[in-house]
């Protein structure tokens, strides 16, 4: 199968996400799912998808057989095939639409963010369909998600969606080096004016005490 678009992506992601948290009005018309691209809350990046862009993402996610169109109804409907056309489980294809809708996440992150769409017991549960999906035979087309490198600070490592082809591993910053005693001008710049504004609060902090007699501050002479 070849990568996805972002549009693609998006609209697929759509469509997993609908089908879990109003499953009443689904599956979606078109107007459903450009409405569901679209939304500001829990979509990373925000996109703005025209009805165009949507259905033309639909049409090609149909050629892939990652979505299928439902006949029967004066307003053509839209639902996802994701489980059967990857041949992943109902699971791991939660996890990969939280990744298609939100961008790089945790496992701790995803298992919080599908609540709506699959119940996991626990983090280690969700660290074991992740391994899964990474570790997917090429016979199967290959890994689904990666690991990225941990960012400075972070406990955990982040997992990203590979449908839309390789990660930048930039996604994930790395620590950054200590500056150098030459790194820039700007950086010294900086470091003097802190030492001076240090010594010159240590000066006033000096007289003060000479003016109250005090040879230590908080002890009387």
């Amino acid at each position: 199968m070849r990568s996805l678009t972002p549009i693609e992506a998006r609209v697929l992601g759509t469509l997993m996400e609908k089908a879990r948290t109003v499953p009443d009005s689904y599956p979606l018309s078109l107007n459903a799912v450009v409405a569901g691209c679209n939304q500001k809350s829990s979509r990373d990046p925000v996109m703005a998808v025209s009805d165009p862009e949507a259905q033309e993402a639909l049409d090609e996610l149909k050629r892939l057989s990652l979505a299928i169109e439902s006949g029967g109804s004066r307003v053509a409907r839209w639902e996802h095939n994701v489980p059967r056309a990857l041949g992943i489980p109902d699971q791991s294809a939660a996890l990969i639409g939280l990744l298609l809708l939100r961008g790089p996440q945790t496992a701790g992150e995803l298992r919080i963010n599908t609540e709506r769409w699959h119940r996991f017991a626990d983090i280690s549960s969700v660290e074991a369909f992740l391994v899964e999906l990474e570790e997917r035979a090429e016979a199967k087309g290959g890994p689904l998600v990666v690991r990225l490198p941990r960012a400075p600070g972070a406990r955990e490592q982040r997992w990203a969606h590979l449908l839309c082809g390789p990660v930048a591993m930039a996604m994930a910053p790395e620590a950054a080096p200590l500056a150098a005693p030459g790194a820039g001008p700007d950086l010294r710049q900086r470091v003097e004016q802190l030492e001076d504004e240090v010594a010159a609060l240590r000066a006033a902090l000096q007289s003060l005490q000479e003016q109250l007699g005090l040879s230590r501050l908080g002890q009387a002479q």
